[in-house]
This record gives structure tokens, sequence and C-alpha cells, in this order.
């Protein structure tokens, strides 16, 4: 509809399996747009809290081999909170850049 990123609201969770050379278990939410749209979306990362009536962030592009699901959650926004422990990849499961967090020296400048 023009927007990159939707609000929706949870309706219902629950577990698919992918398509033949495949093998999973992956979640996906039924969604109730602000639109009046509704929609499939896949739960990217390991882990969530979500459950009915929770808010989530909408964008395009869901998973490849789960027929029938286009779009993703955001992860780090609204109630779908972020993937704990991530250090990795951090932007797409929603962790803050952590500054205090010691960095490697060189090998030259190592203490033995």
């Amino acid at each position: 509809m023009g927007n990159p990123q939707v609000r929706g609201t949870v309706m219902r969770i629950r577990i698919c399996t992918p398509k033949k050379p495949n093998s999973a278990r992956r979640p996906v939410a039924k969604l109730i747009l602000i639109n009046k749209r509704f929609v499939v979306a896949h739960l990217p990362g390991i882990g969530h809290t979500l459950r009915k009536h929770s808010a989530v962030l909408v964008r395009g592009g869901g998973a490849r081999d789960l027929p029938g699901v286009r779009h993703s959650c955001i992860r780090g926004v609204k109630d779908f909170g972020p993937v704990l422990n991530r250090t990795k990849r951090r932007s797409i499961y929603g962790i803050k850049f952590l500054n205090n967090k010691p960095r490697k020296l060189r090998r030259k400048y190592r203490k033995i």
C-alpha cells in the first residue's frame, strides 16, 4: 500500500513446516493491520513472547520456504522484543550496539 512498515495486532500464533526439501518448525503469526487487512507474517529469530493482542511492526519479505507467508515482523519494536545474547547480525534481531564491550587487541599489542 506504499508504506515500508505498518503496525499490526496479533490474532493467532502457530508453527508451520516449510516446503519439501527443508525441514523445520517456523513460527508465524496471523495479524490484522491498521488498514484492516489480514496477513500472515514470519517471526524471525530464536524465541518470542508474543501472544494474542500483542502489537508488532510488519515489513515485506517473508520466509522463502513457507507458502503464503509474505511478511516479517521487526524485532526490537513494540511488543516483539530483541533476541537475547546476540553479537553478530544484530540489526536483523533488534539488538542495540554495546559500547562497553572490551575490544580485541591486535596480536602484536596483546599482553601474554
